[in-house]
């Protein structure tokens, strides 16, 4: 009688534990395929704008979804701002291709910012000097406790064709070290005409 009395607590227990399993199971999936579009995420950049490296401000803005029911964000700890390569600049490049399972995907690899989850937020950032020159968008992941993805939201379309903008990497070298460079090589030549005008008139000299 008292095991037919905990078979049915039996069945409830392992109920909880399956599906204990298959939310792990799809919380460690990772593939940005089921993740739910749930934020609106804005960039201050024009369509097609040249922003460079090192010297320009964007300005970033994201928030839930305000059509979608209260209580959606419930669970959102932390966000995570990244720059993300759009496919005219992923074209060719397969160290910055676009996979499905978010562990291996490399569409976006600079982070602008991580930080708790605070409904609408914004955020004015410089644009890093080691990005690369290319055609990006902006990207936003929400987080739960456990660090799992739980939605996103970016500043283009599905296709990752619309307001797309453009980053200028620096060179490297400055305009004031270029100017003191051509400055020098000015001296060198002139020093060096100068000696040998000096070793002639000496010669003359000698010879007289």
């Amino acid at each position: 009688m008292a095991s037919t009395a905990a078979r049915p607590l039996l069945l409830l227990a392992s109920a909880v534990v399956l599906a204990s399993f298959l939310a792990t199971a799809a919380h460690a999936s990772g593939l940005f395929s089921t993740l739910p579009k749930t934020l609106v995420v804005t960039a201050s950049p024009t369509p097609g704008q040249v922003v460079k490296g090192g010297e320009d401000k964007i300005k970033i803005t994201w928030g839930l979804n305000k059509s979608l029911p209260a209580g959606t964000d419930d669970k959102y700890k932390t966000v995570k701002v990244k720059l993300c390569y759009a496919p005219v600049s992923q074209k060719d490049r397969p160290w910055r291709k676009t996979v499905d399972h978010l562990n291996k995907d490399k569409t976006c690899q600079f982070k602008i910012v991580a930080r708790p989850y605070a409904g609408n937020d914004s955020i004015d950032w410089t644009v890093e000097k080691d990005a690369p020159t290319g055609t990006y968008f902006v990207r936003v992941y929400a987080f739960d406790a456990m660090d799992g993805e739980l939605g996103y939201g970016e500043t283009t379309d599905a296709k990752k064709t619309t307001n797309l903008f453009q980053v200028e990497a620096i060179s490297g070298r400055h305009a004031t070290l270029d100017i003191v460079s051509i400055c020098f090589s000015v001296f060198s030549v002139v020093s060096l005409f100068g000696f040998f005008f000096n070793e002639k008139r000496k010669g003359k000299a000698e010879s007289k």
